[in-house]
């Protein structure tokens, strides 16, 4: 059986995704404020040193994949702004940069990190807000979106798992990660029931907005749900996926985006790409003639 860290794991997406894998009879490392088997502050970076050490120590050094998804939703306060960028952030990059060498250690390993499709259909997000969270500077971060007010959390929410994203999809393919038998890929969830939503729905506000945004199959999707799909994206099934991001929302991004995806491989890539392999050089070795 199978060794897997768990972030996030007391509730919603995260407590489903590790009853799944431990009704399989997979071992899980359960990462949390409270009730789980590594008590850690992901909020704070000795929270996270906390929160990586012990799942180490608790592997023996050796993991089949992870699951980031403890995450922070949008929220009042300067505090919330804070929260979100570490929790959603770095909360993944630092752990995931600990738990690279353990991951490749197994030769066959899964990482599933938790996005959102805040990532495609909210309006508005600061390009810098996410330049510098990527950048390591979540102060930047915060000044950049103090200027909307009631919406500075929702802004900072969907920039900080674009940044994630994004980190995910330039490393997912790297020599260090792909290159070393890792696969890692992103989860994105629309509306789910999960305390974040209640929480959210608690709020008259901010629940008829909730309410208001289109999910063109109906009503809100399950935590359960979510963590089937996690489950399989750890499976050998998706020894194949790599650096993609599954979006599972009931249809709101299409809704949005139907003509935006997908599209072409931009200028800039083909570049680097070039660059690389310069395609048009034959090797000596091939019978160039140099």
């Amino acid at each position: 059986m199978s060794v897997y860290a768990v972030t996030g794991s007391a509730s919603g997406m995260g407590l489903e995704t590790a009853v799944r894998l431990r009704q399989a009879g997979h071992t899980v490392i359960g990462v949390d404020l409270d009730s789980a088997d590594i008590v850690a502050d992901l909020s704070t970076s000795a929270g996270r040193r906390t929160a990586a050490d012990g799942v180490l120590a608790a592997s023996d050094g050796r993991l089949n994949g992870a699951v980031l998804a403890a995450g922070v939703g949008p929220g009042p306060g300067p505090a919330r702004l804070r929260s979100i960028t570490q929790v959603n952030v770095f909360g993944v990059i630092d752990l995931l940069d600990a738990w690279r060498p353990a991951l490749a250690a197994t030769g066959s390993a899964k990482v599933v990190v938790f996005g959102s499709n805040s990532t495609t259909t909210t309006p508005l997000v600061p390009a810098r807000a996410v330049r510098a969270l990527l950048a390591s500077d979540p102060d930047k971060a915060i000044r950049s979106v103090r200027f909307f007010g009631k919406n500075a959390s929702a802004l900072l929410y969907a920039a900080s798992k674009i940044a994630v994203s994004r980190w995910v999809r330039r490393n997912a393919v790297s020599t260090e990660w792909a290159g070393a038998g890792v696969r890692m890929n992103v989860l994105a969830p629309g509306a789910i029931m999960t305390p974040l939503l209640e929480e959210q729905l608690s709020s008259p506000d901010r629940a008829r907005y909730v309410r208001s945004f289109p999910v063109p199959t109906g009503g809100f999707g399950a935590a359960g749900q979510l963590a089937d799909w996690a489950v399989f994206m750890l499976s050998d099934a998706a020894e194949f996926l790599c650096g993609s991001i599954v979006v599972v929302d009931g249809g709101t991004d299409a809704y949005f985006r139907a003509d935006d995806w997908p599209s072409p491989v931009p200028l800039s890539g083909l570049v680097r790409y070039f660059r690389r392999f310069r395609p048009w050089s034959t090797p000596r070795s091939a019978g160039g003639s140099g």
